[in-house]
């Protein structure tokens, strides 16, 4: 029994370490964002916090680094967790623009990815194709770099030191509501003084909890950080660099649109339902 009690005060000790560091740490990130000027190496040095406390957690824990989850054994988690993210934002954009909380294509969008591109002249099809598959391709790689630096943090860590205490779902929850709030003060960045703040925090809360379950379920299939990293950079450049841009806004639109609008919790939360039930079955 004294053993049990020691394993326990030693997995809340660490879990208590790693989010007290992370307080620290992204406390200063945020002033900088929220003070000095939100400029993307403020936001970029923020999402490396997860990665950082994992590293010093452990540290001072005295477990090596090597013990996080670095290897992969399948390919196939891996390329699930890129079909996953494409398909639920895919259903989400489609139907905001079929219902009418927006419309494609977005002409200005398409001027800009020409002259981004250097290819003013062509015909809006070949710059829309030719965009979609180097973000697709070449800004999933490249954004993996920045995922990895909260993917390290949460999936490589966390959520496997919360699993010694809880279930599978308890550990999604959790996970996910630390998460969210984590981001919480960039939310009111972007929206203070809109009057909608507390509904698109309620909406990404509940998006970002449904997406932790998902996330959940692959790391611990596979053992692997790596489809966690590669599922939250898609996530990132799919909504952010081409389904938003594509869209043409309405009065409607800020309410259903993006990581803050409804429509995103909506398709991932039966996402997530899907994946509870998975990995209840599955025993994970």
């Amino acid at each position: 029994m004294s053993k049990k009690l020691s394993h326990l005060k030693q997995v809340l000790k660490t879990i208590l370490l790693f989010l007290g560091i992370l307080t620290l740490l992204s406390a200063v990130c945020y002033y900088a964002i929220l003070r000095l000027n939100p400029t993307s190496i403020y936001v970029g040095a923020l999402m490396m916090c997860p990665t950082l406390s994992a590293f010093i957690t452990l540290k001072l824990m005295k477990r090596p680094i090597s013990s996080l989850s670095w290897g992969l054994k399948s390919l196939k988690n891996l390329r699930l967790s890129y079909l996953i993210p494409v398909t639920y934002i895919m259903i989400s954009y489609i139907l905001i623009w079929v219902i009418g909380f927006g419309d494609v294509i977005n002409q200005e969008t398409i001027t800009e990815w020409s002259q981004e591109l250097g290819m003013e002249g062509f015909s809006s099809t070949i710059i829309l194709l030719t965009m979609i598959v180097l973000l697709s391709i070449v800004g999933v790689v490249k954004n993996i770099g920045s995922t990895l630096g909260e993917e390290i943090g949460w999936r490589g860590f966390f959520i496997y030191e919360l699993r010694k205490l809880f279930s599978f779902g308890t550990v999604s929850i959790i996970s996910g509501l630390i998460w969210a709030i984590w981001h919480w003060p960039i939310i009111f960045l972007i929206y203070k003084g809109s009057g909608n703040l507390l509904l698109h925090i309620t909406a990404f809360t509940v998006m970002i909890v449904a997406i932790s379950v998902i996330l959940a379920y692959y790391t611990f299939k596979s053992n692997s950080l790596w489809p966690a990293a590669l599922f939250h950079s898609v996530h990132n450049i799919f909504i952010q660099k081409i389904f938003t841009p594509l869209t043409i806004t309405n009065d409607r639109t800020t309410f259903w649109i993006d990581e803050y609008g409804l429509m995103l919790p909506i398709i991932t939360t039966l996402f997530a339902i899907y994946f509870w039930r998975k990995a209840k079955v599955e025993n994970l």
